[in-house]
């Protein structure tokens, strides 16, 4: 190459790198999620022997597994609704740096409550609504922070460090859900409840200690162009709507045009986000009610070459086990095979497909529950079996809710949609709350979910949604933004092949 042709050549483009800041928010993770299941790995089966029915009095089995059951579903079911809260404080007055350091505090505040108040329910109750605080204020934040750290010279590497940060989800709660339970066992509730505090308290070091490195999007002030003030406009000046109008269409004479287009794009995916209640409604049990069968199964372990016996908390690890196998299973055989067969997998009806997953799942743990009740101590295997089934619901439900948010709501909207999902979680732990609050409380609702009849209810719950689901999905208007960016406007869209 001569002289003049290399001054003229274009330059090497630089090796994309990771940012500095990016080890600290993983670290920081991690250690989060350690305590956040490691504390919920006990939380139900504490309450029961500690506070509910510390003798095991089997006549108060039924009404104190509620209790338990029912404080547990509500821990989770404020944890999940604040992210929403918190993202709009960081968005509009504090930042992410600030709201994630100082809700840390509080959160390793109240783990330290429930090692303190391990013999007092008020004290501990207190403890665990800190802790939902704690987690459910900095979630939304978190995840949004790591892609905050990049720009256009890395943007590449994103799907990799959100590889690393959910690797850092699953890895947390796997040795939590594995070394907690051991610790309660063998060491009491104030080192179990303990530990998981120390791993919150590491988190915040960890995060604090990156300060300098991050990158920190400054807070934007109070932004009237979102879901909240648009939607309550257009309900208060509903008589100014003109005939072939939607009813968000009234607020585009205040709010910016486009805005509203985009809160339609959000409804319509919260249509979907409605039938996801039923397996939201239900998830969360796993790592509650099941922990209770758990412990009065037979849970001795023989493979073979070695045999031992698993503690009740630590069977939910197996969950995080089938998710790491499950997910590549799925994304890389399963969907491509059923594609080229004709079969598409559209997010509909792998969403559809996984309720009824998720009700095999519970139809397991019902005959489970019934062979408990009739004296006998099935096999652990059945658990690991209806965990199976849940999982790869999980994939199906869950993972394509996620993508489904981010595909069909404009880019303005993206963390308005992840903000809407957690609500969905919470709302389902609501409505598994107030169902033990009623069985707690005894009347008809004690009578007639007595023993499997719960879980039969449950399944009936789901099934009534799948049924809802067949008529309502080829009606649903869909609009990929990936595929098509241009607003939706108010074309009807009736696409029959979603199902």
């Amino acid at each position: 190459m001569t002289p003049s042709a290399q001054a003229i050549a274009a330059p090497e483009k630089q090796k994309s790198r990771f940012p500095k800041s990016v080890p600290f928010i993983i670290g920081n993770e991690a250690a989060e999620r350690f305590s956040f299941y490691g504390m919920r790995s006990i939380l139900t089966l504490f309450l029961v022997k500690q506070f509910f029915n510390p003798t095991g009095n089997a006549a108060l089995s039924t009404v104190a597994d509620a209790r338990a059951n029912s404080l547990n579903h509500y821990f989770v079911m404020l944890a999940y609704a604040l992210p929403f809260v918190g993202g709009l404080v960081a968005d509009w007055f504090t930042g992410k740096y600030k709201l994630i350091l100082y809700i840390s505090i509080v959160y390793c505040f109240g783990h330290l409550l429930l090692s303190i108040f391990d013999t007092n329910l008020d004290g501990f109750t207190f403890g665990v609504i800190v802790v939902a605080i704690g987690a459910g204020g900095i979630k939304s934040c978190v995840s949004a922070n790591v892609g905050d750290q990049f720009d256009a010279t890395n943007q590449d590497l994103l799907s990799k460090v959100y590889g690393w940060f959910y690797f850092a989800i699953n890895s947390g709660s796997m040795f939590s859900t594995m070394l907690i339970p051991w610790t309660y066992q063998n060491y009491g509730a104030k080192w179990a409840f303990g530990i998981p505090g120390i791993l919150m308290a590491l988190a915040t070091v960890i995060f604090f200690s990156g300060r300098k490195k991050y990158v920190r999007v400054a807070p934007a002030g109070v932004n009237k162009n979102n879901l909240v003030f648009i939607t309550f406009y257009a309900l208060t000046h509903l008589s100014e709507k003109k005939p072939g109008e939607s009813i968000l269409d009234v607020a585009k004479e205040k709010f910016d045009p486009e805005k509203v287009e985009g809160m339609k794009a959000v409804y319509r995916v919260i249509m979907v986000f409605f039938f996801a209640l039923a397996f939201w409604a239900v998830w969360d049990q796993c790592l509650s009610e099941w922990v209770l069968y758990a412990d009065k199964m037979d849970r001795a372990i023989n493979l073979g070459f070695t045999s031992f016996t698993v503690l009740a908390g630590q069977v939910s690890t197996i969950n995080t086990v089938f998710l790491l196998i499950f997910i590549p299973i799925f994304n890389y055989w399963i969907y491509p095979a059923l594609d080229k067969r004709g079969l598409k997998t559209t997010p509909l009806r792998r969403l559809g497909f996984g309720l009824l997953l998720t009700a095999s799942s519970f139809v397991v743990i019902a005959v489970i529950h019934k062979s408990i009740d009739a004296g006998a101590h099935p096999s652990i295997w059945w658990q690991v079996f209806a965990y199976m089934l849940l999982s790869a619901a999980e994939v199906l439900v869950s993972i394509t809710g996620l993508e489904y948010a981010y595909t069909h709501s404009p880019k303005s909207m993206k963390s308005t949609m992840t903000g809407i999902w957690f609500l969905v979680v919470s709302a389902g732990n609501l409505i598994t709350a107030l169902v033990n609050g009623f069985i707690a409380d005894g009347g008809w609702w004690a009578q007639n979910l007595k023993g499997a009849n719960y879980e039969w209810f449950f399944v009936t719950f789901i099934l009534v949604f799948f049924v809802i689901f067949i008529f309502v999905a080829p009606r649903l208007k869909e609009h990929n933004y990936i595929d098509n960016p241009e607003p939706l406007k108010n074309q009807v869209i009736a696409d029959t092949e979603n199902l």
